[in-house]
């Protein structure tokens, strides 16, 4: 059967730096590219017609799979709450990027679609209590109860971000590879985006002592909040997606302050059981296949 005969979905991964893209063509992801987020709505669209026209001269596209920051109201068709990336929460976002693109369009929050590729396809396939959070600028992430999506009454299940673990601060501004790095960068006296956090990891393993604290308080929060969600959801298994997922010593570092956590201080409860995402970058376009399927 020939691209043009077999249907084909033009998948979008929309994120505050990078607009992902690609075909869903015989269960696979084909033609995978991406362009720095616009800045403007017009300019989005514009990005985005223009290459579905393109690639639409050689599949059959007859659908459009997005995934997304934000709280996908399916309901009222409109995006909820905030994000990088301003235009999507427009009223006029999905209509309009449905209407220019002339395809039906199902969306879902990134985070869960991550979760649902993983559930479906990936590291906790055949599961059907799962957590997947996603380590980043924030910490995202995504509940599966019983094998469906848990968004909860208010459309935020899984924000697991906002979590408060100190009397100050959150999972986000404590655990985060990217409140990381800022906190290495302004007690080093830089501005607070000089360093990422893969320098302040090389640092820390140069031990390097600023670097060393504030990784070692990084893992700490972060064995904390995973055991909290242990203990409140009670998942089978829960996974750990983003860029800092690829570090080797990941697992290693978390279960240490398990450790810690439940022989030092003698802890009672289940001790996690902590796996890596298996779909890494493309996680977010597979889930939004698997939720236009089920959508």
């Amino acid at each position: 059967m020939s691209k043009m005969t077999e249907q084909s979905l033009f998948v979008l991964d929309l994120g505050g730096s990078a607009v992902k893209y690609s075909v869903w063509y015989q269960e696979e992801l084909h033609e995978k590219g991406k362009f720095k987020t616009p800045k403007t709505f017009t300019s989005f669209l514009e990005k985005v017609v223009g290459i579905k026209e393109r690639l639409a001269k050689k599949y059959n596209l007859v659908g459009c799979a997005c995934s997304l920051p934000g709280t996908v109201n399916v309901e009222e068709k409109i995006i909820e709450g905030t994000s990088a990336i301003k235009y999507i929460h427009q009223e006029t976002f999905i209509e309009s990027l449905e209407s220019c693109l002339g395809l039906p369009i199902r969306l879902e929050n990134d985070a869960n679609c991550a979760a649902l590729a993983e559930v479906s396809l990936g590291a906790a396939k055949g599961k059907k209590d799962v957590l997947v959070l996603v380590l980043g600028s924030g910490i995202g992430g995504a509940i599966i109860k019983h094998g469906r999506l848990e968004k909860g009454y208010h459309l935020v299940g899984g924000e697991f971000g906002y979590m408060l673990l100190n009397e100050e601060q959150n999972f986000s501004q404590l655990s985060s590879p990217v409140a990381l790095a800022k906190r290495v960068s302004e007690r080093k006296g830089y501005s607070c985006d000089k360093m990422t956090s893969r320098e302040v990891f090389d640092l820390a393993d140069k031990n390097d002592p600023i670097a060393f604290e504030e990784v070692e308080k990084m893992f700490h929060f972060l064995a904390i909040g995973l055991y909290n969600l242990q203990m409140s959801i009670d998942p089978e298994i829960i996974l750990i997606g983003g860029a800092i997922s690829k570090r080797s010593d990941l697992l290693q570092r978390i279960n240490a302050k398990f450790e810690t956590l439940f022989l030092g201080k003698k802890q009672i409860g289940i001790r996690p059981n902590i796996a890596i995402c298996q779909f890494e970058n493309d996680a977010n376009l597979i889930g939004a296949v698997v939720n236009y399927h089920i959508g």
